[in-house]
């Protein structure tokens, strides 16, 4: 039976996986976006529900001080002896660290610094014993992989770091994985950086610290100039299936016009795994990966389909739910209206490189329909709440209801690098509901309130919210947001939020 990729849509870049027993577990990288990490888990390899998050306190991941696609870089997960590691890198903050679980679902320890310097740790845990942690820097031996051996109990290094090694020659060589295999130690890297000359290579040694052989058939994945509707592919891990099969998952990208050009993100995707004879592992079919490919040879294993509105009848947010950096205390709430999800607004706006009262989700279909019910009067000049389509402070769609020039209105703003366009309509006393159609490269912005047909608010252009345009490592969401010039300080209140995917 075929599945089709991406197998989680929507930013989700950086895919790490491991396996206990007949389940498994992948992790991706959150960047200035709270909680942080989230955590997903699958029965077969195809079908993930996320179960949490690995970093769910200030304290864990502190992100004052992310500006934007700053924070959280590429993690990795691991399994040993019981317990759950996931290293990663505030690039904002305390550089490498791991936390550790015995629950993937947490609650998972305070981080535990590792002084190595870089990006992109990894951990291998070794049959004597021994725990390597990997990461890319540019060290005193020059730019490549470094390793050393830490006291997993601490993150206290137990050897120097060591250049082991620099890659095939491409720029950027990051994303280290060290897997033991067969009795040789297997270093899997990515190169080009992670744009349209992304790859991955490999190569491997009878010594953790090398020297390291590589693959006579490197890259062993990528699209470099390939006509395909997946690019961008790299940034690769293993994992054996509980069937003794292969498999990689990584990062991709779709773009959806020309010239090239993506807003979701970048997405995790699957592939098979061969290996040659001369022991060497090939991802997808020689290094090329499609749409739909041919699914594990197991049971599949489907988990129920989410709700397409959320009400905020429960007490916590649903884990699709993410904070833009660390929420300010008093800018939401569940409690205060039961049934509703209240923001308040402060001086942090959305163009502001801080924490607004944003509450908001990934976009993670080309085309979709969103909406939200909000029953917001504001009282003071410049109190604003609404739906943002947001790439970073200087990329967003507002549809807001504003108290401008004395008045309550319906705004619809775009906002693209320095250039701003904003329109204004009146809005009657009472609540709304704003709305947002999602097309490949159109995004259509509408308002319903009471009985009168909808009013269309404006719409703007897919690409211009594309990194190609906006820059940086992450993608689109989709958000409720408020912000108040004054601090006054007006209740927005949410009373459900809808996200249907074209599922044709």
């Amino acid at each position: 039976m075929p599945y089709t990729n991406p197998i989680i849509p929507g930013f989700h870049p950086d895919p790490s996986i491991c396996r206990v027993g007949e389940d498994y577990y992948l992790v991706t990288s959150s960047f200035e976006y709270f909680p942080g990490v989230p955590i997903f888990h699958s029965k077969d390899l195809v079908n993930w529900r996320q179960i949490g998050h690995c970093l769910n306190t200030e304290e864990q991941l502190p992100l004052a001080h992310a500006g934007s696609s700053g924070g959280i870089y590429a993690p990795t997960i691991r399994y040993h002896d019981g317990w759950f590691y996931m290293a990663t890198t505030n690039v904002s903050g305390v550089g490498n660290f791991y936390v550790r679980s015995n629950q993937p679902a947490g609650p998972w320890s305070d981080p535990i610094p590792v002084a190595q310097q870089g990006i992109d740790p990894s951990l291998l845990f070794d049959e004597d014993g021994r725990v390597y942690f990997q990461s890319t820097c540019s060290g005193h031996e020059g730019e490549g992989i470094y390793q050393c051996e830490i006291d997993i109990s601490t993150g206290s290094l137990l050897t120097e770091s060591r250049l082991i090694w620099r890659g095939t020659g491409g720029a950027y060589p990051e994303a280290p994985h060290l897997y033991k295999i067969n009795g040789l130690y297997y270093l899997m890297i990515a190169e080009g950086g992670t744009e349209y000359g992304h790859m991955v290579t490999i190569a491997r040694s009878g010594d953790p610290y090398g020297p390291y052989d590589p693959c006579p058939h490197n890259p062993i994945l990528s699209h470099r100039s390939l006509k395909s509707s997946i690019h961008a592919t790299g940034h690769a891990d293993l994992v054996q299936a509980h069937d003794g099969s292969w498999w990689a998952v990584f990062l991709g990208i779709r773009p959806v016009s020309y010239p090239m050009k993506h807003h979701l993100g970048r997405e995790t995707f699957l592939a098979p795994v061969s290996w040659s004879d001369d022991g060497w592992p090939m991802i997808g079919h020689g290094g090329r990966v499609e749409s739909v490919m041919d699914s594990p040879p197991f049971a599949e294993v489907r988990w129920p389909l989410k709700a397409d509105r959320d009400d905020f009848d429960d007490p916590t947010l649903g884990l699709d739910w993410t904070f833009l950096r660390n929420p300010a205390p008093g800018s939401w709430s569940l409690s205060e209206r039961p049934g509703h999800l209240v923001l308040r607004g402060t001086k942090t706006s959305l163009d502001d490189a801080g924490a607004p009262a944003f509450v908001g989700r990934r976009l993670a279909h080309f085309s979709c329909s969103m909406a939200a019910a909000l029953d917001f009067e504001p009282a003071e000049e410049g109190e604003e709440a609404g739906l943002t389509v947001f790439m970073n402070e200087r990329h967003h769609y507002d549809l807001a209801v504003r108290f401008r020039e004395g008045r309550k209105a319906i705004v619809f703003r775009r906002t693209v690098g320095s250039l701003r366009t904003e329109s204004a309509q009146e809005c009657a006393p009472g609540p709304v509901v704003l709305q947002i159609e999602a097309r490949p490269d159109t995004l259509v912005f509408t308002v319903r309130q009471d009985s009168a047909p909808d009013l269309e608010a404006g719409s703007g252009e897919t690409h211009l919210l594309s990194t190609e345009v906006a820059g940086g490592f992450t993608g689109v969401f989709a958000a409720m947001y408020a912000v108040s010039e004054t601090g006054e300080r007006t209740p927005a209140c949410f009373d459900w939020f809808d996200y249907v995917p074209n599922r044709a």
